[in-house]
């Protein structure tokens, strides 16, 4: 039997395909690379660790870099109990719930407003939201702080919740503005032809669609108040009503600091942030990911 053109000398395809298979780099240096690079990037945890479950003496006489004489689990509960921290995180989620609540219903309405009316001024108002985005917080501490005084909301929680709510709106409504413009208009169309409503299409139609939007949206914004420490400093000054990064820092001491729960502290108030990533991760990805097939 005779053989083929194709059979004797392979297209260029399938030998690039080979070449790449056979690659060494992308079997075995690359992996490594990468974890290399994950190694080095958890180094300050594996270091803060290491730090939490050490005594402040062992520290202080020996250095960091020692092998720890003894090792405790008690600063951590020291710095729950005696830092406060378990007041400092009923704070920090008494400021971040209400403003998550807030910043994606108000942003979720402006957005649907903006991507399925016609309307003047449409691409202004968008433009607006897009450029409060693009604001430093910085350079309004000043106006802000004088604004709270003279509204009596000044070291309350109430200050917190509606700066982060406002300054937020701009990056959400962008977010969702642009996701719900995907939506197809045929399902808004069909459900006005059965009698629906604007808020039940907006409430019942258009939010359900979006969650994949609004779960991304969700897990970053609760990283970023939750994590605020600016805005704390700023507007809160009584300690029982700190937020938990505001009360951390606050376990410093003038002379001298216990390094361990200090650490220790700092670690608990990470796992709210975790355990929100982990639960929602799979919806973060989906929300990162939108668009990307088209």
């Amino acid at each position: 039997m005779a053989t083929t053109q194709a059979q004797v000398y392979p297209s260029p395809i399938s030998v690039q395909i080979s070449a790449k298979k056979k690659n060494p780099l992308r079997q075995y240096l690359f992996p490594v690379l990468l974890g290399v690079f994950t190694l080095i990037w958890l180094i300050p945890l594996f270091g803060a660790l290491y730090t939490s479950i050490r005594v402040q003496g062992d520290l202080t006489a020996n250095g960091f870099w020692s092998l720890p004489r003894e090792i405790t689990f008690g600063n951590f509960g020291i710095a729950w109990e005696r830092g406060k921290v378990a007041t400092y995180l009923g704070n920090s989620f008494i400021v971040t719930m209400p403003s998550l609540v807030g910043m994606l219903l108000l942003s979720s309405l402006a957005a649907y407003a903006l991507a399925r009316y016609k309307f003047k001024g449409n691409m202004l108002l968008y433009f607006m939201f897009v450029a409060g985005t693009m604001l430093p917080f910085q350079i309004l501490l000043l106006p802000v702080f004088y604004l709270t005084t003279r509204l009596g909301l000044y070291n309350q929680f109430g200050a917190l919740i509606l700066i982060h709510t406002a300054f937020q709106l701009g990056f959400c409504t962008f977010v969702l503005r642009n996701f719900m413009r995907t939506v197809p208009g045929e399902i808004l169309e069909a459900a006005r032809i059965d009698g629906a409503g604007e808020f039940r299409l907006y409430w019942q139609i258009m939010m359900p669609l979006s969650i994949p939007a609004l779960a991304a949206l969700a897990t970053l914004q609760f990283t970023w108040v939750f994590n605020d420490y600016l805005w704390a400093i700023v507007l809160i000054s009584s300690g029982d009503k700190k937020p938990v990064t505001a009360g951390v820092a606050a376990l410093r001491g003038q002379f001298i600091t216990d390094w361990p729960v200090l650490v220790a502290g700092a670690l608990v108030a990470t796992l709210p942030t975790v355990f929100v990533f982990t639960f929602l991760q799979r919806y973060f990805i989906q929300g990162l990911t939108l668009g990307s097939g088209k």
